[in-house]
């Protein structure tokens, strides 16, 4: 139980810092106009239509990616599972790809195939709420290179968990982490682009932090100091908090 609130504690983590890269934090705008057919005037507009259509639209869209993440982390807890009976190699072994990922984030490493776009694209969204969810689902099953060693790393970690059901929960975390920030753009579209301009040049950097924060999991996974670390976190946690993990 310590160790799946760490977990939490790291996808959550992961999922905020995958908003904030390079590859989704500028392309908000765009997903926010597509998803809801109204244009960035039309959404700054401060009306209760406006705000409802696009926090309708908006939780329709992370429920789609929202789903494909879950059953990719219930995928990875099978296969994990599959390999129990080895399972202090399974977690040195998913160490070392945290690692691996960290330091591709990080520049200092180059990783076959991580350089091809493999990301899925809508020329047109499909009519209705349905539309959304389908665009929420293209979206999560296909995702940019430099995504993807974040949600690979957090695959890794859910492939450790002692249950299909921690190893969903853990995905679900890393889509919240990804999903409220981009929910609270889309209602505050305005501000978020006025945001967003004093934001650029820090983008690079937020990379960077992923990547530092893949490798520093990694590293207690391979030494087996996750658990431990665990422990000592589950002591910070305040009693009413910890009885709900």
């Amino acid at each position: 139980m310590e160790s799946q609130s760490l977990g939490l504690f790291v996808a959550f983590s992961a999922g905020l810092l995958s908003f904030l890269s390079p590859c989704v934090l500028p392309l908000v705008p765009s997903y926010a106009t597509f998803i809801t057919g109204m244009s960035l005037d039309e959404l700054a507009v401060d009306e209760r239509r406006t705000r409802r259509t696009a926090l309708i639209h908006g939780l329709l869209f992370v429920a789609g990616f929202t789903a494909v993440f879950m059953i990719m982390g219930a995928s990875a807890t099978f296969l994990g599972s599959l390999m129990r009976y080895a399972s202090t190699w399974v977690e040195r072994i998913g160490g070392a790809l945290l690692i691996l990922f960290g330091l591709y984030l990080l520049g200092l490493l180059r990783l076959p195939g991580a350089g091809r776009e493999w990301r899925m694209h809508l020329a047109q969204k499909p009519a209705g709420y349905l539309g959304t969810v389908a665009v929420g689902v293209t979206f999560g099953a296909g995702w940019t290179p430099c995504i993807g060693p974040v949600l690979g790393g957090i695959l890794t970690l859910a492939a450790t968990r002692g249950s299909m059901g921690q190893g969903m929960g853990l995905l679900f975390v890393y889509s919240a982490g990804l999903a409220i920030p981009f929910l609270l753009s889309t209602l505050l579209i305005d501000r978020f682009l006025t945001a967003f301009k004093g934001m650029r040049r820090l983008l690079p950097w937020i990379n960077r932090a992923s990547g530092v924060l893949l490798v520093a999991v990694g590293l207690m996974m391979m030494l087996g100091h996750f658990s431990a670390m665990s422990g000592t976190m589950a002591g910070w946690t305040p009693a009413w908090l910890s009885g709900k993990l």
